[in-house]
This record gives C-alpha cells, sequence and structure tokens, in this order.
C-alpha cells in the first residue's frame, strides 16, 4: 500500500514538473522579446563574470602545487627608506644554525642578463636562469625530471634546462641525458654540460627557462652584499611575529660583528619581515602591490555586473507582474495553491538562467583568446581541474534564486478578488523596489562611467607628461659582455666599442650603464653634509646623460677631458640635492662604496621608474668599485637613419663586440619603458569593457520598463491628445519620471565614485587632480541615454491614433 502512495506520490510529482516546464516555455516564447531581454543581459554579465572568476581563481593560486606552500618564507629587511627581499647569502646559514622553528633555509638569485645557449646551429636566449642552493630547490620544489640530486665532490653545481629550452636546442631528443653545450658567442670557446630537463612551472611565481643548483652559494660574499634571496620552510605551528623579532635580533647582531664602524643606533631602523609565498605574486611586502589592486578592481567589477544584471532580470520579472496578475488571479480560483505558482515561476525564472548560462559559456570561449592577450594569461574553460566546473553550477542556482524568489512570491501573492476585478498596474505595492533597483542599475552605471574616464585621463596625462628623459630614437642593446672602468677582473674597457659604433652613419652617441630606465636601481649607503642615507646608486660611462637627452641643472656631464672623471666623480638628482639639504651642492664631496667621491653636476629629476613610484634621490658614477657590472648598452640614432643603423650593427656586432658575436638582439627603449604602463593599460580595458556592459544592460532594462510604462498609459496618452497636448509635452511627460531617476541615480554615485577614483588615483606619484567634468559628463550622458531609449519606447503611443486606444471605452 505504501509503495502504491510513493508511485503515485511520484507520478503526480513527474506530471506536475512536465506541465511547469511547458507552462514555462510558452509563456517565455509569448514574451519572448522581454524574455531575450533578460537572457540577453544575463548572458552577458555572466560572461564578463566567468573571465573574471577564471582569472581570479589563477591570479590567486600560484605556487598552491608546492606541498609546503603554507609553511614557506622570504626573508625581507626593511630600512628607513625602503624595502628589500635582497639580503647577504651568509644570513641564511646564520639563520638555520640559530631557530629550530625553521626547517630548511636556502638561497636563490635570478639571472642578470641575457644568456646565449649554442648546439651547433640551434641557439637559446636566456633571461631567467635562476642560480639556487639544495636547500632553497627543495623548498621551492624543484624537481628535475630523474629526481633532485644533490651537487657532490667536484661537481660544484647541476645545469638544467626546461623542456621548452632543450627542445630548442635538441630538437630530436628523446632521452634525458646530459648534454655538451657552448655557452657566448660560437668563437667563446666557453662550454658547459646540461644534466637533464625541468618542467617549467608556468603557474609559479619561479618561472625560468633553466636552473643551476648548487651544493651551496655566496661563498666567500660578506654582509656588505646584498644580492641573494633567503627562502625559509619553517615547522607547523611557529609564531611568525616573534620569529621576525629574533631574526631581526640576529641580524643587527650579524652586522655589528662583520663591520666595526657600525653603531647600534644606525641599526635602530633595521628590520627583519618574513613575507609569506602566498604574498609573492600580489602583494609583496618589498614590491609594488599594483596586480592584487588591479584583481581586487576587477572582482568587483564582475560582481557589480552580475548584480546589475540580477537587478534587471528581478525588474523586468516584477514589471510583467500585471500581465501575469490575471493569470495568477485564474489559477487561484481553480485551486492552485502558491507554493504551486511559486514553483512554475521559479521554473521559468530557472530556464532563462539555464539558457544564458550556455550562452555566457559560448561567448566566453569566444572572448577567451582577446582576454588571454590582454592579461598574458593562458587561460582555459574545458580543463579537467578547473574550479569553474564546480563553481558555475553553484552561481547558476544562486542567481536563480536571489534573482527570481522576490519575483516569484510576488507574483505567486496576488489576492484573486483584487486581480480579477480589473486592471491591476496602478498598484502601489511594487512599483517603489521598481524604481529603486533602476536607480542601482544606473548608480553603478555612472561609477563605471566616470571611473573609465578619470582612468582615461590619468593615462592621458601619463603619456603626455614630460618624463625628464627621451626615450625616442634609443636603442637598448641586449649584450652579454661585462663592461667597468677602470677595468675589473674578466671586465671590458668600453670605448673601442663606443668608437667603432660611432663611426656607422647614424648613430649620435652610445654609453653603457648598470640600469636603465624602465628598470629598478642599485640601492646603498652614502654620506654628504653630515647625513648618512640609502640612495639610488647607477653606475654609467661617458654620454649616458646626452644619449637620454636628460635636462642638466647645474654643473657639468661627466667629460673625458677631466680625467678625475673616472676616478672620483659624481652627479647627483634634485632629489639627492633635496635629501641631503645641500645648498650649494657642486663641489662638495659625498661618500661611499669605500670612495669620497666630487660632486661635478646636478641633473634634473626625470622618471625612470614610471609614474607610481616618486623619483628616488640617485648618485650617478663612472668608478664604483662595489657596483655591478655595467652590462647595458643603449644607442641613439637619427631617425632618417635608424632602419641602415640597425642593419649595419647587426653586420658588424661580431668584429665591434666580440664576446657576443653574431648574437645581436635589441629593444627600443620607447617600448620598453612603456611596459610600466601595463598594468593601467589593462585596467583602462576592463574600466572600458565594463562600462559598456554596464550601460548596456541598463539600458536593455530601461528599453524594456520604458515599453511597459508606455503601454500602460497609451489611453492616458490618448485622452491627453484628445484634450490638445502637443507631442513635446507627451514625450515631456513620459520621461519626467526617468529623468529623475537617473538625477538620484548620479547623486548617489558622485560621493562613492569620487572615494573610489580618489584612492586609486593616490597609488600614483604623480596624478592628475580630480575636477568636477568627469562627474558632470556622466550625468550628461546617462541622461541623454535615459532620454533618447525612452523616447524611442514613447513615439509609438505618440504616433497612435488616439481613437485606437478609446474605441473600446
Amino acid at each position: 500500500m505504501l509503495n502504491l502512495l510513493l508511485k503515485t506520490y511520484d507520478l503526480k510529482l513527474k506530471k506536475m514538473f512536465k506541465l511547469n516546464l511547458k507552462i514555462a516555455w510558452r509563456n517565455l516564447w509569448k514574451n519572448r522579446g522581454i524574455a531575450a531581454i533578460n537572457i540577453g543581459g544575463l548572458a552577458i554579465a555572466l560572461t564578463s563574470f566567468i573571465l573574471v572568476m577564471m582569472y581570479f581563481t589563477y591570479e590567486t593560486s600560484f605556487d598552491k602545487t608546492n606541498p609546503n606552500y603554507k609553511h614557506i618564507y622570504v626573508v625581507g629587511v626593511t630600512y628607513p627608506e625602503f624595502k628589500t627581499n635582497y639580503i647577504a647569502a651568509p644570513f641564511a646559514a646564520a639563520i638555520k644554525q640559530n631557530f629550530n622553528e625553521v626547517e630548511l633555509a636556502g638561497l636563490a638569485k635570478g639571472g642578470s642578463f641575457e644568456l646565449t645557449i649554442k648546439n651547433g646551429k640551434n641557439t637559446l636566449f636566456t633571461n631567467k636562469i635562476l642560480a639556487t642552493d639544495y636547500n632553497a630547490a627543495k623548498i621551492l620544489n624543484i624537481n628535475p625530471n630523474g629526481g633532485l640530486v644533490k651537487p657532490s665532490g667536484k661537481i660544484e653545481r647541476l645545469t638544467y634546462l626546461s623542456e621548452e629550452s632543450i627542445k630548442t636546442l635538441f630538437p630530436d631528443k628523446k632521452d634525458n641525458k646530459p648534454e655538451m653545450v657552448g655557452f657566448g658567442a660560437s668563437n667563446s670557446g666557453i662550454t658547459g654540460i646540461i644534466e637533464g630537463s625541468i618542467k617549467s612551472n608556468l603557474h609559479s611565481n619561479f618561472t625560468f627557462d633553466g636552473v643551476s643548483i648548487a651544493n651551496e652559494l655566496g661563498n666567500g660574499d660578506n654582509y656588505d652584499m646584498n644580492d641573494y634571496t633567503i627562502f625559509l620552510q619553517l615547522k607547523s605551528g611557529t609564531d611568525v611575529a616573534n620569529l621576525e623579532q629574533k631574526i631581526t635580533n640576529l641580524y643587527r647582531t650579524e652586522l655589528l660583528r662583520s663591520n666595526s664602524k657600525k653603531e647600534n643606533s644606525e641599526l635602530k631602523g633595521v628590520f627583519i619581515f618574513l613575507d609569506p609565498l602566498s604574498n609573492l605574486h600580489l602583494k609583496p611586502k618589498a614590491g609594488n602591490d599594483t596586480g592584487y589592486k588591479i584583481l581586487i578592481a576587477l572582482s568587483i567589477l564582475g560582481l557589480l555586473i552580475l548584480t546589475i544584471a540580477c537587478v534587471n532580470f528581478t525588474n523586468l520579472t516584477i514589471v510583467q507582474a500585471a500581465k501575469r496578475a490575471k493569470e495568477v488571479g485564474v489559477k487561484k480560483v481553480m485551486g492552485a495553491y502558491r507554493s504551486q505558482l511559486t514553483i512554475q515561476f521559479l521554473t521559468e525564472i530557472f530556464i532563462q538562467c539555464l539558457i544564458a548560462t550556455i550562452l555566457a559559456l559560448v561567448m566566453a570561449e569566444l572572448i577567451l583568446p582577446y582576454f588571454n592577450n590582454l592579461f598574458q594569461t593562458n587561460l582555459s574553460i574545458w580543463q579537467t581541474d578547473n574550479s569553474l566546473l564546480w563553481q558555475l553550477p553553484l552561481v547558476l542556482c544562486l542567481i536563480a534564486f536571489t534573482a527570481g524568489v522576490y519575483p516569484a512570491l510576488l507574483l505567486s501573492g496576488f489576492k484573486p478578488s483584487l486581480v480579477l476585478k480589473g486592471n491591476f498596474s496602478t498598484s502601489k505595492q511594487s512599483s517603489w523596489l521598481r524604481n529603486g533597483l533602476l536607480v542601482f542599475q544606473f548608480s553603478i552605471a555612472v561609477i563605471f562611467i566616470i571611473g573609465l574616464l578619470i582612468v582615461n585621463a590619468q593615462l592621458k596625462y601619463m603619456r603626455a607628461q614630460d618624463l625628464g628623459f627621451t626615450a625616442n630614437q634609443v636603442v637598448y642593446i641586449k649584450n652579454l659582455t661585462l663592461f667597468n672602468k677602470p677595468a675589473k677582473m674578466g671586465s671590458v674597457n668600453f670605448e673601442p666599442l663606443r668608437d667603432k659604433m660611432l663611426k656607422i652613419p647614424g648613430i649620435k652617441s652610445a654609453t653603457v650603464a648598470t640600469y636603465i630606465p624602465g628598470g629598478t636601481n642599485g640601492i646603498n649607503s652614502y654620506t654628504a653634509n653630515c647625513i648618512k642615507t640609502n640612495i639610488d646608486f647607477v653606475n654609467v660611462e661617458f654620454d649616458y646623460f646626452e644619449t637620454l637627452d636628460i635636462k642638466l641643472k647645474e654643473g657639468r656631464f661627466f667629460s673625458q677631458t677631466f680625467k678625475t672623471d673616472t676616478i672620483n666623480s659624481a652627479i647627483i638628482n634634485e632629489s639627492a640635492v633635496a635629501k641631503y639639504g645641500m645648498k650649494s651642492p657642486i663641489g662638495q664631496t659625498i661618500k661611499g662604496n669605500g670612495v669620497d667621491y666630487k660632486i661635478v653636476g646636478v641633473i634634473k629629476d626625470f622618471k625612470s621608474q614610471g609614474f607610481e613610484t616618486a623619483v628616488q634621490p640617485t648618485i650617478y658614477t663612472i668608478n664604483d668599485p662595489y657596483g655591478d657590472y655595467k652590462t647595458q648598452i643603449l644607442v641613439k640614432i637619427d631617425k632618417s637613419k635608424m632602419a641602415e643603423a640597425l642593419t649595419t650593427l647587426k653586420v658588424q656586432w661580431p668584429r665591434i663586440n666580440p664576446q657576443d658575436g653574431e648574437d645581436f638582439r635589441y629593444e627600443f627603449l620607447d617600448e620598453l619603458y612603456g611596459r610600466l604602463f601595463k598594468k593601467q593599460e589593462q585596467l583602462q580595458s576592463v574600466f572600458f569593457a565594463a562600462t559598456l556592459l554596464t550601460i548596456f544592460i541598463a539600458v536593455l532594462g530601461l528599453f524594456a520598463f520604458a515599453k511597459y510604462i508606455t503601454n500602460g498609459r497609451i489611453k492616458e496618452i490618448a485622452v491627453r491628445k484628445i484634450l490638445g497636448a502637443n507631442d513635446l509635452q507627451i514625450f515631456k511627460l513620459i520621461n519626467s519620471s526617468f529623468f529623475v531617476m537617473v538625477l538620484i541615480a548620479n547623486l548617489i554615485s558622485w560621493p562613492v565614485a569620487y572615494i573610489i577614483t580618489k584612492k586609486w588615483l593616490e597609488t600614483f606619484a604623480y596624478r592628475i587632480d580630480l575636477t568636477i567634468l568627469p562627474f558632470v559628463s556622466s550625468a550628461l550622458i546617462t541622461i541623454l541615454l535615459t532620454i533618447i531609449t525612452v523616447s524611442i519606447q514613447a513615439r509609438r503611443a505618440v504616433r497612435a491614433n488616439p481613437v485606437d486606444a478609446l474605441k473600446y471605452e
């Protein structure tokens, strides 16, 4: 008996489901115009949400495949003027010896220049050779194919290349046996052994063309040589804050022990911090968190677009309430329960959401190549490990419920005695909600419009602003040769190369330096005017300032006519003058790196590191005993002879710079410097797309809403026309309520947009001033769009013959 009852109940449920499904399809087809707007708007919003969700997951999961992800930290140092992850190599061993909380301590160092590797005619240019010790390789989960092996005996280090690099050098290689390769030019005679291949994890902070694993790194280094990164693997349950304090005390002790001239008072502003591996990609403590801010902004934009679409969906469903009121009334009179009607309406809404989701997946697949190109990623929807596979069904159900539960309850709650008496559209039961949702939609649209206008203005300002140097017509030549003057062991004098290059027609000047605009500078301690502080340093050669067209404020540039320039002369920038409080800097002494430099010139500040960072106090010298080698060659070429000069350089490069040989590579400095704008240009593209989507969705909703309102006032308009109202008065009548709502949306969104954009602009050291123009422009744009959209719908009612509307009255 029980089984029979269960079967009967199950059969009734199936029939009810089929009936609800059939009714839902019929209602959607009957109201296909509104349904298309609903589904289209939601599909567009879901497309953007899918892309944002995939990107967010990608950006926040770097290195999560590392089994010790939660226990790995980078050791950084906070100085009074800056933070850095670069630290002295001996400190890694000191940490491991003194603290039981540390399970492993390792050293790593990235490659500083492009290395050429050759196998016969096959050439590989690598600029990402990661040097690690054995402990760092274990910490970072670096596993060559065949397993991680610790170098021993006479083998000081083992070098592996990525699988892609191995394929470039050895296209036919099938095994993982060691191979002999050449380094540098074909005639360099430098060879080495590649032990095997290693899979490069592209979803990691440590991407590489190859890895060099040593038993030990930094042998012979002291505490004045801060050029390594220390990685720690901590034991579970470690109190990180307490360990930071203990490591800080140890570091100060080690600095005092290694340098007897240092005093305790100098080290009070020096602190050690431990930065989790999870921070390194998006918000490193010693770095730029622009990527994190853009990810958050992008995520908020995606959520807002989806929210607007849900609001639009809800609003249009409520707008249709009047049409469905009599249907609900009749069904209730015939015995339908409210729960049955609610399920019916939710089924209709779920079907629309399901169709929108399928369309969104199709559109996302079509847009994904452009998205990957913009953000330099390799995302794919159809990956087996893609979290989208479980996230999207959850989002679908959530949207269907949140966007449909109120309309379903509203529609199913109509009282038959009221709705069957006449037109339900005059009821004020839900008008406040409809209007409120429309105001909300346009408020978000206004914020996006203001944001886009301000982002555009800031980027326009950055492109038009005087950088303080000229990057146009300057070519950066990639180079392996180490230059220094006076020459160090293994270094080469740059003058013969410059003389050869200047003989080529079109080349105006040539120079070499340790760092170039668009990258980071070195940092060291210098003393002047009784003030000791850390400032940036750049080691240059003659013609550096002339090549970049950097302006001189006072004094002179380096000149070959002054022999002391190669020994102890220095040029500083305006920020350094201000930092040291100098009134007459020319002729004063600035001490650093064991040299007493005489200041011979002061240059005007120039934005070598973009607009987000203020110009740093910087010293420029030719002789720096402890500085890096000069490797960055810069050549200024006449615009009219650019192609010919580059062709000649390529042909003559083996003779001009034998250590590089036939491997002549270059980049234009303006393109290299332009990469500093990459993140902001991405934000501009995202804001542009988000603004268009938001406006489009809002206008779609407004279009359908205006259609409903206009149709509901057909008879009123007919009466007014009979009484003498002209077309302009009718247009004004219909537009007035929408005009007020859009005006309210602007007034609500302006303070929010002001706060958001002000916070964003504060991330720039050099920025535009916020004016009222973007806010007024957003109001004009939204009001104009509203008038056009509503007037298109109102046109039909205005042109209608009053007789047609009143003939049945």
